[in-house]
């Protein structure tokens, strides 16, 4: 069994309420605009970090993450791109990713919008936290939590970290 904290979108801003929350998990897993390099060192000082590189992600980070980050959680196969869309809406490279290999879990971030929804067509559930930054249009802040137990995907949680004032 493994607790994930999935985060996105922080542009440069962390808190002590994600610290807190990613200490508890086993992973934490944030899809792009890191924002600065600080975030990353900060977050893997805590926990084991995958991700993603995101739009306004400077050379340096993009160094460190891919812009596609396939792998596995258990038995779950994720994939994760930081501009990917969503079901019925999904971008050109997330289109060609999931049709050469429907993953069972599909994260994206960048539109600052939460989202959870299961895609019927390739058979995936789609997750996108919003965003736990203060950059941006929207107007709470949000990250997700979730277990992945062999095959399985529960427990899954919207976490609201607040307005951004």
């Amino acid at each position: 069994m493994t607790k994930i904290l999935l985060l996105s979108d922080s542009h440069s801003y962390m808190d002590d309420r994600i610290l807190d929350y990613a200490k508890q998990a086993d992973e934490i897993w944030h899809c792009g605009d890191f924002g600065s390099f600080e975030i990353i060192e900060q977050l893997e000082k805590i926990k084991p970090l995958k991700g993603v590189w995101g739009n306004i992600d400077n050379a340096k980070i993009r160094s460190e993450f891919p812009e596609v980050n396939r792998f596995f959680c258990e038995k779950v196969e994720v994939l994760m791109i930081h501009i990917g869309g969503y079901p019925g809406k999904y971008t050109p490279l997330a289109k060609k990713e999931i049709s050469e290999k429907a993953p069972k879990l599909f994260i994206s971030g960048h539109s600052h919008i939460l989202k959870a929804m299961y895609d019927d067509k390739n058979k995936l559930l789609h997750l996108n936290p919003g965003a736990c930054g203060k950059q941006g249009w929207h107007k709470m802040r949000t990250m997700m939590q979730f277990v992945i137990d062999g095959e399985e995907i529960k427990d899954l949680a919207v976490i609201e970290l607040g307005t951004k004032v």
